[in-house]
């Protein structure tokens, strides 16, 4: 039979189409052999299949009908399945390797089928240069079609993937919260990428290095789910082999499980859990640190994880992961800076008649750091207590190092007995040599100046008087038993570290009961109300009736500070003053005669058994023979001795000389020099303060049976 060219390929073409079903698997072997990358994911085979079938269907109806390359109908999901390639990941290489090689599998079986329906070599040569010319014109026109679809989706891939990224960059990594930074990642990727989120961070203390990658221990710091209450995490876990976790509850990764071998390795990774479940796991690394993992579950979206979202995903969590690194290291300094601010303020206040204390002090809040405030309560000689507010400017490691410094130099200046106005001038002094010793630091992070506000108090019980000084601090408040809150006036000192400005201070007195607070600024100045509308609410709050001191503090910061952090940090020192009566206090003049110093003695005796203090009697009889005799011989009168009697029994002599008497080791054939050294061995402490003239010279006997000299070794006869 004779055959045209085009009758001969129609032919050829209705003869295949009965076992078009042949060809089709023909061409899906070829396809499974030399691009596999079309069937690794089941989504995209099953794809393939339908679409290998279409066009073989196609071509052969368009081939046995003679129908024009560009006329015949491409399949209507063409350019749809070349965008869910895109959408997948897949290379557009891909795509184009399959076309020629599926018309080859073609044209085989048609050039076959045509050389068993004729021999007549010229005819099938004719048919083969038009099936050629047919099944290329065919091929560029799919191929066109498809690669015009996939790069319209490849562009829109890329612009949403980079939307998403510049939209994490924003949302994630708000705050120095480890917490909230891993939750805003949860937040942004459930809303973007996954139907369910989990972040896993190994388990550290405030901050510090995470273990090492062997150690699986892990706490659930962030999850999120597309639904309330987990369920996608819940179940998909389940699948997984893993049981659900509560948040911020410590787990462990089973051994060799999908999360164990990425935080071991590092590596990201995907995951098909089921039929309409995957799982990408991403590890958080940031600077060489493994920190953690993030499990991103897919279960109500129809379409499974692909090499794209894998990808996605890892642009993402490394922006977290920067960010968690960022606030775990800010954590780890803060906390050390906390920790150094907390142990360098009083642990406790030591115990005192002269005034009840309560306080408090406040860090700033986060972004700030911790700052340089503090308070202190120093007892001292005479049954008086000092009261110390200050604040060091400049906020973190450096001020809290300052103004622990500080603190330890108002102690040492206190031990002396200085007044007030002239403690703040040699701390002064002290400021400015630390500005010096910092500021010649050119090479480190501390280098500037110091600057410091301070208030000092000391209170007299027994006089029931306060003698205050400040250097550039605010005011404090007094509120009396009558419930009436006032702002003390005082002399205006610059703040410390100025140098050149005298310091003044002012006495006022104080009855039994008043209340005296001792503040920073941070307390009654913030962003929403100036100084003085928080001294305003400050002595509204001071007024109001409380059980306790400790409650007071705590209704004060109530009614003056937000309910997050302050903006500065804030320290607070309430004192309840007390005094000393008449039946606590004896006092006797002296005249400058040493016969004085035998009806001294006796008197001594006579008051301490009036106290009770019989078994003080021999070692109060000579504390105080030593010191009266001191002031008889080397002071100037007036002399007066006083006896307080409070916790412990303290003995002052005061004269009117300024010598201070030291105490020095006598040789064997001096005559004198052996007093001091007595009072030194019988009194638990003892010391010289000066005023404004003359000094006291006071030594402090504990109550109780005293040992003398127990440490004394026996002598030799």
């Amino acid at each position: 039979m004779d055959f045209t060219a085009d009758s001969l390929l129609s032919r050829a073409a209705h003869e295949l189409s009965p076992r078009a079903d042949e060809l089709i698997h023909d061409v899906e072997q070829c396809l499974r052999r030399e691009v596999p990358e079309l069937w690794d994911e089941p989504e995209i085979a099953q794809m393939t299949r339908e679409n290998i079938a279409e066009h073989v269907i196609a071509l052969l109806f368009g081939i046995e009908h003679g129908i024009e390359p560009r006329r015949i109908d491409q399949p209507a999901a063409d350019a749809e399945r070349a965008r869910r390639l895109a959408q997948r990941g897949k290379p557009v290489t891909a795509m184009l390797r399959a076309f020629p090689l599926a018309q080859g599998r073609i044209l085989d079986r048609l050039l076959d089928m045509m050389s068993r329906l004729t021999s007549d070599a010229e005819s099938i040569n004719a048919a083969t240069r038009k099936l050629i010319a047919l099944s290329i014109a065919y091929m560029d026109r799919t191929s066109e079609t498809g690669v015009l679809a996939f790069q319209e989706e490849r562009d829109r891939r890329v612009q949403w993937r980079l939307s998403v990224v510049n939209e994490a960059s924003v949302r994630v990594g708000t705050t120095l919260d480890i917490a909230r930074t891993a939750q805003e990642l949860a937040d942004l990727a459930t809303e973007h990428l996954a139907d369910a989120v989990t972040v896993d961070l190994l388990d550290t203390s405030s901050g510090e290095e995470p273990p090492a990658k062997g150690t699986l221990v892990v706490r659930r710091v962030a999850q999120r789910s597309v639904l309330d209450g987990y369920p996608e995490t819940t179940c998909l876990e389940a699948i997984c082999g893993e049981s659900s976790v509560p948040p911020q509850q410590l787990h462990r990764y089973p051994h060799g499980s999908p999360p164990a071998r990425a935080l071991v390795t590092g590596r990201p990774s995907r995951h098909y859990l089921g039929p309409s479940a995957s799982m990408l796991l991403v590890p958080l690394c940031a600077r060489g640190i493994t920190l953690g993992v993030a499990q991103f579950f897919r279960h109500h979206k129809p379409d499974a994880y692909g090499d794209e979202d894998l990808l996605l995903a890892q642009e993402i969590a490394v922006g977290a992961a920067v960010a968690i690194d960022n606030a775990r290291r800010y954590t780890h300094a803060r906390a050390t800076a906390l920790a150094l601010q907390r142990s360098l303020l009083p642990q406790s206040t030591p115990a005192q008649s002269a005034v009840d204390v309560a306080c408090r002090y406040l860090p700033a809040a986060a972004e700030l750091g911790v700052g340089g405030d503090w308070y202190d309560v120093i007892q001292l000689s005479g049954a008086r207590v000092a009261l110390v507010v200050g604040d060091v400017v400049g906020h973190g490691i450096h001020a809290a190092a300052t103004m622990g410094r500080l603190r330890t130099a108002v102690r040492t200046l206190a031990d002396i007995d200085l007044p007030p106005d002239e403690l703040l001038t040699h701390l002064d002094d002290v400021v400015i040599r630390l500005s010096a010793e910092v500021s010649a630091q050119t090479d480190t992070e501390s280098a500037g100046d110091i600057g410091a506000t301070c208030l000092y108090a000391v209170y007299d019980p027994v006089a029931g008087c306060c003698i205050l000084a400040r250097a550039g601090h605010v005011l404090p408040t007094v509120m009396t038993r009558d419930g009436t809150a006032d702002i003390l006036e005082l002399p205006a000192g610059p703040p410390l570290g100025l140098g050149g400005l005298p310091f003044e201070s002012a006495e006022i007195n104080l009855p039994e009961g008043s209340l005296i607070a001792l503040y920073t600024d941070g307390l009654i100045e913030a962003l929403d109300h100036d100084i003085e509308a928080g001294l305003t609410r400050l002595r509204q709050a001071l007024a109001q009736s409380s059980t306790s001191l400790e409650a007071t503090c705590d209704t004060v910061l109530e009614a003056l500070l937000p309910a997050d952090r302050p903006h500065d940090d804030v320290a607070l020192l309430l004192a309840r003053t007390h005094t000393l009566g008449d039946s606590q206090v004896a006092t006797w003049d002296v005249d400058a005669n040493p016969a004085e110093v035998a009806r001294v003695r006796a008197s001594v005796s006579e008051q301490l058994t009036t106290w009770g203090l019989e078994e003080l009697d021999f070692t109060t009889e000579l504390v105080v023979s030593e010191l009266v005799t001191n002031a008889i011989r080397y002071g100037r009168p007036p002399i007066q001795l006083r006896l307080i009697h409070d916790r412990t029994l303290m003995c002052e002599v005061a004269d009117a000389g300024n010598t201070t008497p030291h105490l020095r080791r006598a040789r064997v054939f001096d005559e004198g020099g052996r007093g001091l050294f007595l009072v030194a061995q019988l009194a638990e402490h003892w010391g010289t303060r000066h005023a404004r003239r003359g000094k006291t010279v006071w030594a402090e006997c504990a109550t109780g049976t005293p040992e003398l000299f127990s440490d004394a070794a026996p002598l030799e006869v």
